[in-house]
C-alpha cells in the first residue's frame, strides 16, 4: 500500500473529521450532484423551447407551454437541491471546524509547561483562532463546489457529446491550458499561505506582548520601536497575501480568454453546418458552463492549498507529544496525606540538568522551606509535586503511591498553589477567589478574604466582591493581587500548600499582614515554601538549601546559621548592615 504524500495528509485528516457527520455530508453531496447534473436536462429542454419559439408559423402553443412548464419545474428542483446541498455541506464544514478548534484548545490544556516555554501565547492564539478560521472558509466553500461543479461539468459535457461529439472533442482541446496554471501556482499558494499565517502569529505575539506590557513600553518610551516591529510584521503579511492573490487569480482571465475562443469557433462552425437556433444557443451556454466548473475547481484547488498551510500548523500542534499523561489504570489516593517523597529524583530540561538525585521526605503537617540562588532548582522541585513536569529519573510519591499512578484531579485537588507571578482572570473578585467552582460560596469567600487580609480593600470598592479585576488583575495593585491569590489558596482548603515566593510583591506592611495569614493557613497543612526573603521562613520546621540542583544543607534556621555554610552566606548578604 502506498504511503500518502505529505501534501495529502492534512486533507485526509480533515476528511476523517467529516465522517462523524457522514449522513448529512452524503445527502448534501447527493443533492449537489442532482443540482449539477440537472444541467443536462435543462439544456435539452432549452434547446426544444428555443426551436419551438422560433417556429412562429408552424409551432404549437400547447407544446411551447408544456416545454416551458418542464423547464421551470427543472429549475425549481435544481434550486431546491442546490440550496439544501449548500446548507447541509456548510453545516458539516462549520461543525468540523468547531470540533477541530475545540480539539486544539483541549490539546493546549493537556500540554506540559515545557511546551509553553517554547511557544508564545500570540502564536498559540493564532493557531486556535486564525488558522482554524482559514480552514473553515476553505472547508465550507470547497466541499460545496466539489459536490456540484464536477456534476455541472459532466452535465454540460454530456450534452455536448450527445449533440455533436466531434465539436465536443474540439472544445476540450484547450483544457490543458486551463489546468496547467492550477498545478503550477497551487503549491505557491500553499507556501505563501503558511508563511502569512506564521507572520500573523508573530503579529499576534507583538500585539499580545504590547497590550500586556503597555506600562513598560510607555515607561521606556519605546512606542516608536514597537510600532516599527508591528509594521514590519504587518508588511510581511501584506506581501504574502499579495503573492497569494497573484497566484490564485491567474486562472480567471485565462479561462475567459479560452471561453471566448470557444464561442467564436462555435459561431463559425454553426454557420458552416447550419446549426438550429436552439442547439446554437444551448451549445454556447454549455461551453460557458463547461469552463465555469473548470474555473471554480481551479479556485477550489487554490483554496485547498491556501487552507492546507493553516491545517498543517493546526495538525503540528495536535501531533505535539504530551510528556505528562494521565495513567491508563489510576490508583485511588488514600486520605489523609501522610507524606511526600522524592526518591533519587533528577530532572533535566533540554539545555541540561536542573535537579540531581534529590532524596527527600516531607512529613504530614511539616513546613519545609526551599532557599537558594536563582537557578538552583527550587521552582522545578515544587513543580514536580502537582506534576507540572515528571521527573527525568527517580520517583515522586504521596502516601507511597507514585504520582504517575494518580489522576490529575485526585492529585491536584489536594494542592493549593500561590506563585510569584500572580495571575487573576478578568472576572469578579469573588469568582477569582472561588476559582474552579461554578458558583462561589460567598460566606467561604469572605472568610478566605479576611484571613488573607484582603477584606479591607475589597470593602472599599464600590462593587465589593462583585468588582471585576480587569485583565490579569490590572485594576489592582501588586499587593492586592497577591492577597487575592492567597485568599484563593485559603478558599481551596487543600492539605498540601505550595507557596512560591508568595509575598514577593508585597510592601513591608502588607507582607507582615499576609505573612501572619500564611502562618495561620499553614497550620495543620503540609507546606512547601520557596522564599527569597529569609525573614519569612525562619520559623519553618526545616529549611532546605539548594545549589546547582542539589540539596547541600538542611535543618532549622538556627542550626543552619551555626553551620556557617551556604545558608549563613545567604543570610549575611540579606541582613548585613
Amino acid at each position: 500500500m502506498s504511503t500518502p504524500s505529505p501534501e495529502s495528509r492534512p486533507i485526509r485528516r480533515l476528511y476523517r473529521y467529516s465522517l462523524k457527520h457522514r449522513l448529512k455530508l452524503l445527502l448534501g453531496i447527493l443533492l449537489g450532484a442532482i443540482g449539477g447534473g440537472s444541467f443536462f436536462a435543462i439544456l435539452q429542454e432549452l434547446k426544444e423551447l428555443t426551436n419551438q419559439a422560433f417556429e412562429f408559423a408552424t409551432g404549437s402553443w400547447e407544446k411551447l407551454l408544456a416545454t416551458s412548464v418542464v423547464v421551470i419545474v427543472i429549475f425549481v428542483l435544481k434550486g431546491f437541491a442546490s440550496y439544501t446541498s449548500i446548507y447541509l455541506i456548510n453545516w458539516v464544514g462549520f461543525k468540523v471546524v468547531e470540533e477541530l478548534r475545540s480539539e486544539v484548545f483541549g490539546k493546549l490544556q493537556s500540554l506540559q509547561l515545557r511546551f509553553y516555554g517554547k511557544h508564545s501565547s500570540g502564536e498559540l492564539i493564532s493557531r486556535v483562532i486564525s488558522d482554524t478560521t482559514m480552514v473553515q472558509h476553505a472547508v465550507s466553500g470547497v466541499v460545496v463546489d466539489i459536490s456540484q461543479q464536477p456534476f455541472l461539468l459532466m452535465g454540460a459535457l454530456g450534452y455536448m457529446v450527445v449533440q455533436d461529439w466531434k465539436l465536443a472533442a474540439l472544445s476540450l482541446v484547450v483544457f490543458p491550458v486551463c489546468i496547467a496554471p492550477v498545478l503550477i501556482f497551487g503549491r505557491k499558494v500553499r507556501k505563501y499561505s503558511r508563511q502569512s499565517q506564521e507572520h500573523m502569529a508573530g503579529l499576534s505575539e507583538i500585539l499580545q506582548e504590547n497590550t500586556s506590557g503597555v506600562r513598560v513600553v510607555k515607561s521606556f518610551g519605546v512606542e516608536d520601536q514597537e510600532q516599527q516591529k508591528f509594521d514590519t510584521e504587518n508588511q510581511k503579511i501584506f506581501g504574502r497575501l499579495i503573492k497569494i492573490v497573484l497566484a490564485r487569480n491567474i486562472n480567471q482571465p485565462l479561462n475567459e480568454f479560452v471561453s471566448a475562443l470557444g464561442v467564436v469557433g462555435l459561431l463559425i462552425y454553426a454557420f458552416y453546418v447550419e446549426m438550429s437556433p436552439g442547439l446554437l444557443l444551448t451549445y454556447i451556454i454549455a461551453i460557458g458552463m463547461l469552463y465555469h466548473p473548470v474555473k471554480m475547481l481551479s479556485k477550489v484547488h487554490m483554496e485547498i492549498q491556501k487552507a492546507m498551510g493553516s491545517a498543517e500548523r493546526i495538525f503540528d500542534l495536535l501531533d505535539e507529544p504530551v510528556d505528562v499523561v494521565e495513567p491508563e489504570h489510576p490508583t485511588p489516593l488514600p486520605l489523609p496525606i501522610q507524606d511526600i517523597r522524592f526518591e533519587d529524583v533528577s530532572f533535566a530540561y533540554d539545555e541540561g540538568p536542573v535537579l540531581k538525585q534529590i532524596d527527600l521526605t516531607i512529613a504530614p503537617g511539616e513546613k519545609v522551606a526551599l532557599v537558594g540562588s536563582s537557578g538552583s532548582g527550587k521552582s522545578t522541585l515544587v513543580s514536580l509535586v502537582p506534576r507540572f513536569y515528571d521527573a527525568t529519573e527517580g520517583r515522586v510519591s504521596i502516601n507511597g503511591i507514585d504520582l504517575k499512578d494518580l489522576t490529575f484531579k485526585d492529585l491536584r485537588s489536594q494542592i493549593a498553589l500561590v506563585t510569584q507571578d500572580t495571575f487573576l482572570f478578568n472576572d469578579t473578585i469573588a469568582r477569582n477567589i472561588a476559582f474552579g467552582e461554578a458558583e462561589p460560596d460567598m460566606e467561604k469567600v469572605a472568610v478566605a478574604a479576611k484571613r488573607a487580609h484582603a477584606d479591607g480593600f475589597i470593602g472599599e470598592m464600590e462593587d465589593g466582591y462583585d468588582t471585576v479585576v480587569g485583565e490579569r488583575g490590572g485594576r489592582l495593585s501588586g499587593g492586592q493581587k497577591q492577597r487575592l491569590a492567597i485568599a484563593r489558596a485559603i478558599y481551596r482548603d487543600a492539605p498540601i500548600l505550595i507557596l512560591d515566593e508568595a509575598t514577593s510583591a508585597l510592601d513591608t506592611e502588607s507582607e507582615r499582614q499576609v505573612q501572619a495569614a500564611i502562618n495561620e493557613v499553614m497550620e495543620g497543612r503540609t507546606s512547601i515554601v520557596i522564599a527569597h526573603r529569609l525573614s519569612t521562613i525562619q520559623h519553618a520546621d526545616r529549611i532546605l538549601v539548594l545549589q546547582e540542583g542539589e540539596i547541600v544543607e538542611q535543618g532549622c534556621h538556627n542550626t543552619l546559621l551555626e553551620a556557617n555554610g551556604v545558608y549563613r552566606r545567604l543570610y549575611d548578604l540579606q541582613f548585613q548592615a
